[in-house]
């Protein structure tokens, strides 16, 4: 499932898919964000999918 599909649908159903709050999403996203960068300061291959996107991966997986 893609972010863009669940970014729209009510707090209750996205907590539902992700196991956990819009708001804690949306700070888990900044995070990863912030050591993306870190992490390729000096350049490097970009991420075919979007952060949002790989954060939805990893919690759709632990939620099995």
């Amino acid at each position: 499932m893609k972010f863009n599909h669940i970014k729209n649908k009510s707090a209750g159903i996205f907590r539902r898919l992700t196991g956990v709050k819009r708001t804690t999403f949306d700070k888990m996203t900044e995070i990863l964000n912030e050591a993306y960068k870190n992490k390729h300061k000096k350049g490097g291959r970009p991420h075919s999918l979007i952060m949002e996107d790989c954060l939805l991966m990893a919690l759709e997986y632990l939620r099995i």
